[in-house]
């Protein structure tokens, strides 16, 4: 009988062993499969930050521009009213 129950343990110890591989190889696919989407966000992360830089980029450039348009608008209305009251003091 106790040869029996041997085997028997023996059986159940190498089915356990097996589960526990199972168990184990479920986990691994499970991290992989994490792993495998958080490689994909880092992708689209990288590029929806590079396109961001790159729009930051342009909108500074646009604002230097609009900064240096105001300020040539600004000295031409300044000039325009020096202009005028010369013209009202002259009259």
């Amino acid at each position: 009988m106790k040869n029996g129950n041997h085997l028997d343990l023996s059986k159940l110890s190498a089915k356990t062993m097996t589960d526990s591989e199972q168990h184990q190889t479920l986990e691994i696919k499970a991290l992989e499969e994490k792993l495998d989407s958080l490689i994909e966000l880092y992708g689209s992360i990288k590029n929806e930050n590079c396109t961001l830089k790159s729009k930051q980029e342009e909108l500074v450039r646009e604002k230097a521009k609009l900064i240096e348009k105001t300020t040539l608008a600004r000295t031409r209305v300044e000039a325009m009213i020096s202009r005028l009251k010369s013209m009202e003091q002259g009259t």
